[in-house]
């Protein structure tokens, strides 16, 4: 079976065609516009130039240079000489590459229109960026989240560099002992896995619907139309040994739930075969979302739902959003994982950096009943500037 679903795998990943390269068509220069806030390193350093306090890694930042005797710059409403800037900012404003023109917002009803057109209601759902759906590109992310979700994606050159990630990035907290590490290369990716057995020794009861590693290995390919259809495969290499088996499923740890007859109710899961894996993902952008995706996927032959925002805006506060609805399974009862992380709580350079919130899973007790399966907090962090 595991060569079988290795030679698949191959047969797909070498039957597509490597992803053609476009060059961009001439634009014309846009003179007017706002900068749309996906760069906060450059966002928070224009601030900083013009000593805005705390720098808001999200204000709203329109540049007018129409007029070159009187170019300025706008933030969350104030206006500024555009000469105000250095000249190293002035340029990367200038190159700014994600720009909103405002010169074809304005129309003869503006004077009526204006202010509610502010009102940004077409922000609440917006398409992806060019990086969004970037097949060779989709796995760079700047978030490094402690316990699941995205992988932290690291840009090495082009299209080549790695990424990690502590949990599936399906699972909840505490819940697996799964640690990753990847290298990528134009879509295809391949890297190895290992156990942190800590993660899931912590806990001493409600341990039934563990997802428990040893080590392996992994390959993946985003096929290149876009980044919206991804297949892998993943393989253990070591089988569990007596030790660890009795360890991860020791009834006192809550690892093995027993009927009154004796028989096994509910026991965590020891993975140790192979497994052709997919998911199928529409990157989004909500309320603001830096970087967002819907998805449906097929992951260890169990079926996962959900929706991933990061650095989301709403009435002022910035937050990150996860939900994952894993609702059918060969070894494990369906579970429901949801995080939810809060930005702009910390000073000075975490003010953008860092978020902290909670994290749970609802999913069968030891009792049978329905409710928390487990919690704790979550954090993430900011590793670079977002996309």
């Amino acid at each position: 079976m595991k060569l079988f679903h290795l030679v698949i795998f191959l047969l797909i990943v070498t039957s597509s065609a490597l992803t053609p390269l476009f060059a961009q068509d001439d634009e014309e220069p846009i003179n007017y516009f706002q900068m749309e806030p996906l760069d906060d390193s450059l966002f928070i350093y224009i601030q900083q130039a013009l000593f805005i306090e705390p720098p808001d890694p999200k204000a709203e930042i329109i540049a007018d240079l129409r007029d070159a005797n009187n170019q300025t710059i706008s933030i969350k409403g104030a206006l500024y000489p555009f000469l105000a800037l250095p000249p190293d900012l002035r340029a990367r404003v200038i190159t700014f590459p994600f720009k909103i023109n405002l010169e074809e917002d304005i129309h003869y009803g503006s004077v009526f229109s204006r202010v509610i057109e502010k009102i940004k209601i077409n922000k609440v759902l917006d398409p992806p960026t060019k990086q969004q759906i970037s097949s060779t590109m989709g796995y760079i992310n700047p978030f490094f989240e402690l316990f699941g979700g995205e992988r932290l994606g690291i840009p090495i050159k082009k299209d080549i560099g790695l990424s990690f990630g502590l949990l599936t990035k399906y699972e909840g907290p505490l819940n697996t002992n799964f640690l990753e590490a990847n290298f990528h290369i134009l879509g295809v990716y391949g890297g190895a896995y290992t156990n942190v057995d800590p993660l899931i020794t912590s806990f001493k009861d409600n341990n039934h619907n563990n997802l428990i590693f040893t080590n392996g290995y992994q390959i993946g390919y985003v096929f290149p139309f876009g980044n919206f259809f991804e297949i892998s495969f993943l393989s253990s290499v070591d089988d569990f040994s007596e030790s660890q088996k009795t360890s991860f499923l020791n009834p006192d740890r809550g690892a093995t739930v027993f009927n009154e007859d004796s028989t096994i109710r509910y026991q965590a899961w020891l993975v140790d075969d192979s497994f052709l894996n997919w998911e199928f993902r529409y990157p989004v952008k909500v309320l603001g979302a830096t970087k967002g995706r819907v998805y449906a996927a097929r992951y260890l032959n169990e079926w996962h739902f959900g929706l991933d925002f990061r650095e989301m805006s709403l009435a002022g506060s910035t937050f990150d959003f996860l939900f994952d609805a894993m609702t059918s399974s060969e070894h494990r009862n369906p579970q429901y994982v949801m995080t939810l992380t809060i930005q702009k709580i910390a000073e000075s350079w975490a003010f953008s950096a860092f978020s902290i919130g909670p994290s749970l899973i609802m999913s069968r007790l030891e009792d049978g009943g329905f409710g928390v399966y487990k919690i704790f907090v979550n954090m993430r962090f900011k590793m670079g500037s977002s996309l």
